[in-house]
């Protein structure tokens, strides 16, 4: 077993115009100062990370690993969550989608998903040059808007959207498989992929393919009904990245997992500061520690009641808390009388 790595912060939700979010250094400085350990860098802000370059350029991907080192943390991985959302987009959505790509691909929808693919593959060179193992995505959706079967779905529906969903990600798969990194897609309602499933469908699609792995976050699973232990059983050997977030889920006589498109502060779903949720934490990081899940916890802050510095400064102390030192020894060690292959056949009485 392996202890898990963290505490890390995704900084996604933390980036802003005012100090200390407004630029690389300062907001490492801050995270570090309040406990982090590492940083999960969103690709699409450019004034913080140039992805481009990062693949292009080895000597811009060292500086920035050595930059962020010198801070006192390292990278945990890179996240294209808003570029992998484009790589698949129903029409009804395209207006709203378009604000996650550069303003020369608005309403150019095939232009806009080739260059979020050429995006996805950025990060993989990046992530080489930096030297991670993993990139955390959306898988998109073209098939979100018949979630619910009514109505009917006409035949062959489900397998013609996920067969073009296997198309446009396969290329990308096997890029990733040239630099030697994991592709986790974030299983999350919204997406084609967004419950075990859905994912095995995909994965039946692209061949089961070594690359096509997962960042599991358990707070959608809450959100769901899910049963997210057992997840972590069924799907533990592709797990590859953490979200550490927390959710509740209090249905009433008047609402339930849809949430009659009511804002997130009256949803009877919603996600919740570390802590303030009803996930176990401790049974996941048991369970992941078991498992021998060798990456990082990485804290995703999304709450509509507390604000996002509280949020962060108790996560980074829930997420050390969490995490269990794993034991290199057996506790009976202290009973143990020796043995040897003569005396384990004596003890079975085959001699």
């Amino acid at each position: 077993m392996q202890t898990i790595k963290g505490p890390g912060i995704f900084l996604a939700q933390f980036l802003g115009d005012n100090p200390p979010f407004d630029n690389l250094e300062s907001i490492c400085k801050w995270a570090k100062s309040i406990g982090f350990e590492g940083v999960q860098i969103p690709t699409w802000a450019n004034g913080y990370f140039d992805l481009k370059l990062a693949a292009e350029n080895v000597d811009y991907a060292q500086q920035i690993k050595g930059q962020i080192n010198e801070w006192g943390l390292s990278i945990t991985e890179l996240s294209t969550h808003l570029q992998g959302q484009l790589v698949a987009v129903h029409p009804a959505y395209d207006e709203m989608f378009d604000g996650f790509a550069p303003a020369e691909y608005h309403k150019k929808p095939k232009a806009r998903t080739e260059w979020a693919i050429q995006q996805l593959k950025y990060a993989a060179k990046a992530s080489r040059n930096l030297g991670l193992d993993a990139v955390a995505t959306f898988s998109g959706a073209l098939l979100w808007h018949t979630v619910y079967p009514w109505p009917q779905r006409p035949a062959g529906l489900v397998d013609t959207g996920f067969n073009e969903l296997a198309k446009r990600w396969l290329p990308i798969l096997n890029e990733y498989e040239e630099y030697g990194v994991d592709l986790c897609y974030e299983i999350h309602p919204g997406e084609d992929l967004h419950d075990g499933v859905s994912y095995e469908r995909f994965l039946s699609k692209v061949d089961n393919h070594a690359r096509a792995c997962l960042l599991y976050d358990p707070s959608h699973f809450v959100l769901q009904g899910m049963d997210y232990l057992t997840y972590i059983d069924h799907y533990h050997e592709r797990i590859k990245m953490f979200h550490v977030k927390d959710a509740e889920f209090n249905p009433t006589g008047k609402q339930g997992v849809y949430g009659g498109y009511s804002d997130w502060i009256d949803r009877a779903g919603r996600f919740r500061s570390l802590g303030d949720g009803q996930v176990d934490f401790k049974a996941i990081f048991s369970k992941l520690a078991g498992y021998d899940f060798k990456s990082w916890a990485v804290m995703e802050w999304e709450c509509a009641i507390k604000h996002p510095e509280q949020g962060a400064i108790e996560g980074a102390k829930f997420i050390a808390d969490h995490i269990i030192r794993v034991t290199d020894k057996a506790f009976d060690d202290f009973a143990s009388t020796g043995s040897d292959e003569a005396f384990n056949r004596k003890i079975l009485g085959l001699d």
